[in-house]
């Protein structure tokens, strides 16, 4: 998902701004708005698997310390 973010932004960031009406720039502002939304939600789900990951690893120590 990543790497679609960032060459959707680049190919956004290659518009020329001054040739747009104002319907378009307000479109082209609402889409890397929604570009920039969507990358930190990506990097959250990121934090949010290794949480999962740490959670998961305590859980299988925590049992393998009971099946002892």
């Amino acid at each position: 998902m990543a790497d679609t973010i960032a060459e959707t932004v680049d190919l956004l960031y290659t518009i020329d701004q001054e040739q747009l009406t104002l319907d378009q720039q307000i479109a082209l502002g609402s889409a890397l708005a929604a570009l920039a939304q969507a990358e930190r939600l990506e990097q959250i789900n990121e934090r949010l698997r290794d949480i999962h990951q740490v959670l998961n690893g305590w859980a299988l120590r925590a049992a393998t310390a009971d099946g002892r």
